[in-house]
């Protein structure tokens, strides 16, 4: 049984498919934290105000939009940003989304 779940190739992603996994702000802070973190992190491990089904609702959303990829490490689901392959098909998409869910820094820090 395959253990990781099928992801969209660069070619295949949708700007409509991207934007409206994007317009909810759980899912963008889902994005926000795998960027400030720059590093996988397990489904557990994300600071979201949702139940555990919901939150799998959303990581699904995410993958099949191709924002995020999954992976298996032990029984933890592990995320990772695809920022590169955004990149490549949807220039500054993800830099614009990104920064405007980072709250700017105190002024004189």
């Amino acid at each position: 049984m395959e253990r990781t779940p099928p992801h969209p190739e660069v070619d295949q992603f949708s700007l409509q498919q991207v934007l409206e996994a994007l317009v909810d702000p759980v899912r963008r802070s889902i994005v926000a934290q795998l960027h400030a973190r720059r590093a996988d992190m397990a489904c557990g491990a994300f600071d979201l105000s949702v139940s555990k089904s919901t939150a799998t609702h959303h990581f699904k959303v995410l993958r099949e939009a191709g924002l995020i990829r999954q992976h298996y490490v032990g029984t933890s689901r592990m995320n990772t940003l695809r920022d590169r392959e955004m990149e490549e098909a949807f220039p500054g998409l993800l830099t614009a989304v990104v920064r405007a869910e980072t709250p700017p820094a105190p002024a004189g820090a």
